[in-house]
């Protein structure tokens, strides 16, 4: 006998239930968004409090990177089959227990290990918010609250850069981390009081590709674990990095194998036979290595080279997450008129163009003179590109496949940003202790900044050589607003109701 049709979520963004869902889930994808930016500028002080090389500090940004990368597609499949508000809590006090670890870290050992269990909190609450929405609102409304979602999540990628600087300047770099305690324990008691379970009933009797999700993340953490540590230098230890990154070139064939031959892998490898798919996914990697390069380098050059504070590097990058919130989301208007394929080759170029302006940022740099223009011109190239880069994203794709599509996007971005972080120091000849140093910290920025550049011009030579039109009455995004450099926004599944 078949079962009952399921009956479409009814909650309604005016009624009281909504605006404490849209609470909830902008709580909980807060922290997550608010950490991404705001640690970048405390990486110095960190240094020098916990006497941490140049390889902590990259470990410090790359291990939530790792696990969050890594598991992060896990995560909305794990929400789908025990409950959506079930896992995004475990999310929300995983994350901030992480969070507490952090903060009361005594060596750069346990800082770095600590945020590797962010990130698994991090995988398990960011789409686990965007779940919740999509589960929880009644179809017509459902646009409208993963707007606001998207466009309250905006504003705190804009705000984390200046809160997190003026956290290290006054309380402390320890409060980056232990903000995220109190804003967990509003989020948690909210959700289980006032956020409705649902689950995905079509998953039950299935299995998790756990298999493919480590040996992803195992590719990951060995390669950047051999990029990290090339550049110590003695016999043995390039022999242990060498053969991490044969073991992580290694662990990618097998995950590769895996997810070809598994009946329901976490990602199938048939949704690249898509070329604009492919295409895409190839410029994003450019775009947020560079991305993730520059942000990485940027906040330390403005603080050991120009002499800012840590409030003052905050606020100086401020403007390239200002512009992306207002102006995304007619980028997106522009993209769907003339289509993605030229904004997609002037956004990376304009981009690596402002990169190239930061070579101006030196000892004692104007901010008005140096810095600005080249943020400026950053932040417009981001706003012209990242709006198409997703819209071209779910039209590359078929409808019901909308949410892996954006899943495995956000997951490749922010891959991207780990590798980057890992690689640029090594390949810009950059010293174990360079940051401790004006000068040897300037002069391996001079020369990672062209890196950063020319990988953005082959992103823009691609997407000019690849991208075409999408078909008429395809796909568009619905987080129309947003600010994150990390990675693309996640969209929602748009025709079952659920993020893959």
């Amino acid at each position: 006998m078949a079962a009952p049709p399921k009956e479409s979520p009814a909650v309604r963004m005016s009624s009281p239930a909504g605006k404490w869902i849209l609470l909830t889930t902008v709580l909980g994808s807060s922290m997550a968004m608010l950490d991404s930016t705001v640690v970048n500028v405390a990486l110095p002080t960190i240094g020098r409090d916990l006497d941490s090389d140049l390889a902590g500090l990259q470990w410090t940004v790359n291990a939530y990177m790792l696990t969050l990368a890594g598991l992060i597609l896990l995560g909305g499949a794990l929400g789908d089959r025990f409950g959506r508000r079930k896992v995004f809590v475990v999310g929300v006090v995983w994350f901030a227990a992480a969070s507490l670890l952090c903060g009361l870290a005594p060596s750069a050992g346990v800082l770095v290990a600590a945020r590797a269990l962010q990130g698994i909190g991090g995988a398990l609450l960011t789409p686990g918010s965007l779940a919740l929405i999509q589960a929880s609102f009644h179809p017509d409304d459902r646009a409208r609250a993963v707007g606001l979602w998207s466009g309250f999540g905006g504003i705190g990628a804009a705000v984390g850069p200046f809160l997190g600087g003026w956290l290290v300047d006054g309380p402390g770099w320890r409060w980056v981390f232990l903000l995220n305690v109190p804003l967990a324990l509003l989020c948690a008691p909210i959700a289980l009081r006032h956020v409705p379970e649902s689950k995905d009933d079509r998953v039950h009797g299935r299995g998790f590709d756990v298999l493919g999700a480590a040996l992803g993340a195992l590719a990951l953490a060995l390669v950047t674990y051999a990029l990290i540590e090339a550049s110590a230098g003695s016999l043995a230890v390039v022999a242990v990095t060498a053969a991490a990154g044969v073991a992580g070139v290694a662990a990618g064939v097998a995950f590769v194998a895996v997810e070809r031959r598994r009946a329901d892998p976490m990602m199938p490898l048939d949704i690249f036979a898509s070329r604009q798919f492919t295409a895409v996914n190839v410029v994003t990697l450019c775009v947020y290595a560079a991305f993730s390069g520059f942000f990485f380098l940027s906040a330390v050059q403005l603080q050991v080279v120009a002499g800012y504070s840590a409030l003052g590097a905050g606020t100086a990058l401020l403007p390239t997450t200002v512009l992306m919130l207002f102006l995304s989301a007619r980028s997106g208007e522009l993209a769907q008129r003339i289509g993605p394929r030229i904004p997609l080759t002037v956004g990376p170029l304009l981009c690596a163009t402002g990169m190239l302006l930061m070579l101006r940022v030196g000892t004692d740099a104007s901010y008005v003179g140096d810095v600005l223009p080249a943020v400026l011109v950053l932040g417009l190239g981001m706003v012209t590109l990242v709006a198409p880069l997703t819209a071209t994203v779910l039209a590359s794709v078929d409808v019901g496949r909308a949410g892996l599509a954006s899943g495995i996007n956000n997951a490749a971005a922010r891959a991207a940003g780990l590798v980057a972080v890992a690689a640029l120091p090594l390949l810009a000849g950059m010293s174990e202790e360079a940051y401790r140093s004006a000068d040897a910290f300037d002069d391996a920025f001079r020369r990672a900044m062209p890196l950063c550049a020319g990988i953005l011009v082959v992103g823009a030579v691609i997407a000019f050589a690849t991208v075409r039109k999408p078909p008429p009455g395809c796909l568009r995004p619905e987080c129309l607003t947003h600010g994150s450099v990390t990675a693309p926004p996640l969209e929602p599944n748009q025709s079952r109701g659920r993020l893959e």
